[in-house]
């Protein structure tokens, strides 16, 4: 198949929704299929390069001016340039993985042009109002339920969607999406990740001592309450010797090295900055374990990676986490906010070497069924049943989608 991928952010970026869409793209491309993306060039010019044998199709961006990281496309400039784009591509099926300029775009022009077209939702509200700290919290709810409308809007013009949990795909459903929404994981390449990775090389190369070490890994923004894990520090060096190293880059790094100045702890908080995705299976073997005190993950693919490299996990008791950390089976939860707790639960995984071995050993198990292979089928099969239910009513066409799911032979991935 020859299938297009649209996404206002993708490589360079560093989230969840850019490392889902460029192994997605690499996997198929692998497999046989032709790839294209559509994302915001790096620059004011539209261009055109390759990486990993897929043509990324860059369109005119700007900086995002709450976020200089990000980089969008707005309206006066994009339409066009997405219509062309696709005209030249001829996709089999498009797939995009937001609501926002691009994806809209792309609704509009699969319809003009009489493409499938699909789409993956990786967001929620708070990952943008947890930024806009400044807001009330009526605030807060009236912008919450302004999001939810806008993405509805946009989402109930595509003929399936897809998130990475169960957990996500009810939580759009309670919101108004029609139509089929099958939860497919986001995977991981478990060839990648294994418990025989030597954590040395990455502690050499950042000075990190040998000390009982729990990690981080991701973006510094305010939904993932780094801050939470800084804090339960002093808690645990009453008992333990501990360290905690946190992996990513974010607006929020400044603060956070702050408070751990004010916690007293700046001696024990290694932070790496960004760490290029070819070198993170080092990084999570150098840790004993692995914490995400996100309050807004869908899926989280950090805490599949060091599921996979054999690692128990400590996370928050929010929103899809607990798909993946079963509470005293492969790690613990803790309630959001709950320092306390969180201290007392790396404590006891920090102080036991056998009971991390046997979590490490469940998280190997339960990862087992996020292998990236079971999601390129998965999604390969989507995009054959979008396409034979293209150009029926729409009803008729959920139907068929339906269907045609339940008789396949490799059915989606639940996660």
């Amino acid at each position: 198949m020859r299938i297009l991928f649209g996404s206002d952010t993708f490589y360079p970026n560093v989230n969840g929704a850019s490392y889902f869409t460029q192994r997605l793209a690499a996997g198929l491309r692998e497999n046989g299929d032709d790839v294209h993306v559509i994302c915001p060039s790096q620059s004011m010019r539209s261009n055109v390069i390759e990486r990993d044998r897929v043509l990324i199709h860059g369109v005119t961006s700007m900086s995002t001016p709450l976020y200089a990281a990000l980089r969008f496309s707005p309206p006066p400039f994009i339409y066009n340039q997405v219509f062309n784009a696709v005209k030249r591509i001829k996709p089999d099926v498009i797939h995009i993985q937001d609501h926002f300029f691009i994806g809209r775009a792309l609704t509009r022009v699969a319809r003009k042009l009489d493409i499938p077209i699909l789409a993956t939702n990786h967001f929620v509200p708070e990952n943008v109002t947890a930024q806009l700290q400044f807001l009330t919290e009526k605030q807060r709810r009236v912008l919450d339920k302004w999001i939810w409308r806008d993405l509805k809007v946009v989402y109930n013009r595509v003929e399936m969607i897809t998130t990475p949990t169960s957990v996500g795909a009810r939580i759009l459903k309670d919101k108004g999406i029609i139509g089929a929404v099958p939860a497919v994981s986001c995977g991981v390449d478990l060839s990648r990740f294994n418990t025989y990775q030597n954590g040395k090389v990455f502690r050499d190369a950042y000075k990190i001592l040998p000390l009982p070490t729990y990690m981080y890994v991701g973006r510094l923004d305010k939904e993932k309450h780094v801050d939470e894990l800084i804090k339960a520090l002093p808690l645990v060096r009453r008992e333990v010797d501990a360290q905690f190293i946190v992996v990513g880059s974010g607006k929020l790094r400044a603060q956070l090295v702050e408070l751990a100045k004010r916690e007293n702890v700046s001696d024990n908080v290694i932070f790496t900055g960004f760490v290029p995705d070819d070198d993170l299976p080092k990084a999570y073997a150098a840790c004993d374990v692995f914490c995400n005190a996100g309050t807004a993950e869908l899926q989280s693919i950090a805490t599949l990676e060091a599921m996979a490299t054999g690692k128990p996990v400590v996370a928050a008791n929010a929103m899809a986490l607990p798909i993946l950390v079963h509470d005293g089976v492969n790690g613990y939860v803790f309630q959001p906010g709950d320092i306390e707790t969180l201290a007392n639960q790396l404590i006891a995984l920090l102080i036991d070497r056998s009971k991390r071995k046997l979590m490490g050993q469940e998280s190997l198990k339960i990862v087992a069924t996020h292998r990236i292979e079971n999601t390129l089928s998965s999604y390969r099969e989507l995009y054959m049943a979008v396409i034979k239910s293209w150009g029926l009513p729409r009803v008729s066409s959920y139907d068929t989608i339906g269907r045609y799911l339940r008789i396949s032979n490799s059915s989606p991935t639940a996660a």
